[in-house]
C-alpha cells in the first residue's frame, strides 16, 4: 500500500545526498578517459596510435578502482602515463570524497529514520495472520505486550519515543514485534503501523496523553468503521467525545479502581475472584480483604482520581473528609485546604477517628509521606494508595498500603481481560449480579482444581472446525456438559477445570453451568484450570476414538483399518 512511496523516498534521499560526490566522480572519469583516448601512443611495431574509447574507459575503470591488470594494447609512451598518473590522484580524491559523504549519509539522521520505516512498513504489509495495534508502548503497553505475547497474539507498537521502541529488540518476545517511532496523531502513521492492513483486528490507545487517544480513537472509526477500539482516558469530557466517533470501548483506571473499591467494601470474595481471573496464568490467588463499610475515610488530593473515589465511596453511604493543598475553583465544601502531612491540618480533619485513608496525590514521595503520617497518628487506619512511577513499587511494598491502585497495571489487566478471551470479560461482567456467597464457592471450587493457582483460562466453541469428533454426539440431543468434562485416560474421572460460563448458539448464557447442563452445536464454554485439563478436552474433542470412549464408554481402536476389522467404528463415522 505505501511500500512503494517509502522506497521512493528513500532512494530519493540517497540521490540528493549523493548528488555532488556522484557528479564529481563522473567528472573525473569522463575527463580521464577523453584525455587517455586524445593522447598519441605507439604500438608494437613503432606506429602511432590512438587507444579507443571503450579500451580508454576500460584501463580507467580497473586503475581507478586499485585493480590494475596493466598497460592495454600496449606499453604506454611517457605522455600516457604523466596523464595517467594525473588521473589517478584525481580519481583517488573523487573516491575518496565520495566514500566520505557515503559514511556521512549512513550516519545522517534522517536517512536512518527513512531506512527505519521502510523496514517496519515491509514487516508490517508480511504480516499474514491478525494483530493488534497498540499506541503507546509506556508501561502499560509493555505489560500488556507481555500478556498477549504469552497468548501467542501478534501486535505492532506506535509510539512517538523512539526509546520506548527501541527497547523492543531487548524485550524477550517470542514473535518479532514490528514497531515505529512517530507522531500516533498522524493518520499516515497510523496506516503505515497496519490501521488498513486486512489483517488488523482492532486498535488499543495507551499513550498518556488523553488528546491523542482521543485522535487515535478517531482516525480508527473514519477509516476503519466497525474496527474494534479500546481506549484509555480519564476525562469524562474526552471520554464523551470519544463515543461520538463510533462505540469504542473507554477505560478509565481512575473509575476503575472506584469500582473495584466499592466491590470489595460489599463483595470481597467477588472482587477477589475478578482480580484473581484478570492477573491471568499462573497468577497466585490474592488474599480476601475486608475493606471498612462503616465509619468516615480521609481522601487527600482532589484532582481526578481523588473526585472519582470520593464520589464511589459516598454512593456507598460513607462520609469522606478531603484534604488538598489546591482544591481550585468550585471546591467540594467539604474539603480542608493544607497539607496533609502537617498536624494542624490532621487534627482539623480528625484522622484518629477516620477508618481510612485514601493517599491519591498525582505524587509518589507525598503519598508515601502521608502513608507515614498518617500510620503514626492511628495505626488502624485501612489505607488506600495511588502508585504513579514503576520504580515506586519497592517503596509501597515496603509501607504495606492494604489497597494499591497502580493506574498501568489496572489498564493492561482491563484491557487483556477483554482481548484475551471475549467470554471472559462477559463472565466479569455478568458476575457482578451474583451474591459475594457464589463467588466465595467459585473460588473455593478454582482453588481446589489449580492448587491456589491460576493455570488457564481458555473458552472452546462446539462446531465442526474445533470439535469434529463431537458433531454426531451434539445432534443427538442428550449431550450434557459433566459427560464432555471425563478424563481420556480414565473416564471415572473429572477433568480438573470448572466452567464458568456456558454462552449459547440461541443467545442466551449460564453462569457456572452444572454437569447436567445441555450443549448445543455452536455453543461457547469458557473454562478456568489446569493446562493438562485444556489438553486433554482439546483430544476430546479432536480424535473419534477418544471421545467415543469418554462419551458413550466404547473402545474402538484409533487406526481407520482396525476399526473396519474389528466392526468398532466410532458414532461420528457412522451413517
Amino acid at each position: 500500500m505505501r511500500g512503494p512511496t517509502e522506497t521512493s523516498s528513500t532512494i530519493f534521499l540517497i540521490l540528493r545526498r549523493m548528488r555532488a560526490p556522484l557528479i564529481v566522480l563522473i567528472m573525473i572519469f569522463a575527463i580521464s578517459v577523453l584525455g587517455l583516448s586524445l593522447i598519441p601512443g605507439r604500438d608494437a611495431a613503432g606506429q602511432p596510435y590512438r587507444m579507443g574509447f571503450f579500451d580508454a574507459f576500460y584501463f580507467m575503470s580497473y586503475t581507478a578502482t586499485t585493480i590494475g591488470y596493466g598497460e592495454i594494447p600496449h606499453p604506454f609512451t611517457g605522455a600516457q602515463r604523466l596523464w595517467v598518473m594525473a588521473t589517478i590522484y584525481f580519481t583517488v580524491v573523487g573516491w575518496a570524497y565520495a566514500i566520505g559523504s557515503l559514511l556521512t549519509l549512513l550516519q545522517d539522521r534522517a536517512f536512518r529514520q527513512a531506512l527505519a520505516l521502510q523496514r517496519f512498513a515491509r514487516k508490517v504489509a508480511r504480516l499474514r495472520e491478525p494483530f493488534l495495534l497498540i499506541v503507546g508502548y509506556g508501561q502499560t503497553g509493555r505489560l500488556l505486550g507481555r500478556s498477549l505475547d504469552t497468548l501467542g497474539r501478534r501486535f505492532v507498537v506506535l509510539d512517538t519515543s523512539s526509546d520506548r521502541v527501541d527497547s523492543l529488540d531487548v524485550d524477550q518476545y517470542h514473535a518479532d514485534v514490528p514497531g515505529l517511532a512517530a507522531d500516533a496523531r498522524d493518520p499516515r502513521s497510523l496506516g503505515l503501523a497496519g490501521l488498513e492492513h486486512p489483517r488488523c483486528e482492532g486498535v488499543v490507545a495507551l499513550t498518556d496523553d488523553d488528546e491523542t487517544n482521543l485522535e487515535v480513537s478517531m482516525t480508527a472509526a473514519l477509516l476503519r468503521p466497525g474496527l474494534p477500539v479500546i481506549a484509555r482516558t480519564t476525562s469524562p469530557v474526552i471520554a464523551q467525545r470519544m463515543r461520538a466517533f463510533g462505540s469504542p470501548t473507554i477505560v478509565n483506571p481512575f473509575d476503575r479502581f472506584g469500582d473495584h473499591l466499592r466491590l470489595a467494601l460489599h463483595a470481597p470474595a467477588s472482587y477477589q475472584l475478578m482480580s484473581w481471573l484478570v492477573n491471568g496464568p499462573g497468577a497466585d490467588l490474592p488474599p480476601r480483604g475486608q475493606a471498612p463499610t462503616t465509619g468516615r475515610w480521609i481522601m487527600c488530593g482532589h484532582g481526578r482520581f481523588g473526585r472519582e473515589l470520593t464520589r464511589d465511596l459516598r454512593a456507598e453511604g460513607l462520609e469522606v473528609t478531603i484534604i488538598d493543598l489546591d482544591p481550585g475553583t468550585g471546591a467540594d465544601p467539604a474539603i480542608i485546604v493544607g497539607d496533609a502531612s502537617d498536624p494542624a491540618v490532621i487534627a482539623r480533619a480528625g484522622l484518629g477517628q477516620a477508618v481510612g485513608l485514601v493517599a491519591g496525590t498525582h505524587n509518589d514521595t507525598t503519598n508515601l509521606s502521608l502513608i507515614a503520617a498518617a500510620r503514626a497518628i492511628n495505626p488502624d487506619l485501612y489505607i488506600a494508595a495511588r502508585q504513579n512511577r514503576p520504580a515506586s513499587a519497592p517503596l509501597f511494598a515496603a509501607v504495606d498500603v492494604d489497597w494499591l491502585l497502580v493506574p498501568t497495571e489496572v489498564m493492561a489487566r482491563e484491557v487483556y481481560a477483554q482481548l484475551s478471551t471475549p467470554l471472559l470479560w462477559r463472565f466479569l461482567q455478568d458476575m457482578l449480579t451474583r451474591d459475594d456467597a457464589w463467588a466465595a464457592h467459585l473460588v473455593d471450587r478454582l482453588g481446589n482444581q489449580c492448587d491456589r493457582q491460576l493455570g488457564v483460562v481458555w473458552k472452546v466453541t462446539l462446531n465442526d472446525a474445533e470439535a469434529p469428533a463431537l458433531g454426531s454426539w451434539l445432534r443427538g440431543g442428550d449431550a450434557r456438559l459433566g459427560d464432555l468434562l471425563r478424563s481420556p485416560q480414565d473416564r471415572g474421572r473429572q477433568l480438573a477445570a470448572v466452567p464458568l460460563l456456558l454462552s449459547r448458539h440461541a443467545g442466551d448464557s449460564v453462569l457456572t453451568p452444572d454437569d447436567d447442563a445441555p450443549l448445543a452445536a455452536g455453543d461457547q464454554i469458557l473454562f478456568a484450570g489446569r493446562r493438562s485439563a485444556q489438553r486433554h478436552l482439546a483430544e476430546t474433542m479432536m480424535n473419534d476414538a477418544l471421545s467415543e470412549y469418554v462419551l458413550r464408554g466404547r473402545s474402538v481402536p484409533s487406526g481407520r483399518l482396525w476399526q473396519i476389522v474389528t466392526g468398532r467404528v466410532p458414532h461420528s463415522r457412522q451413517r
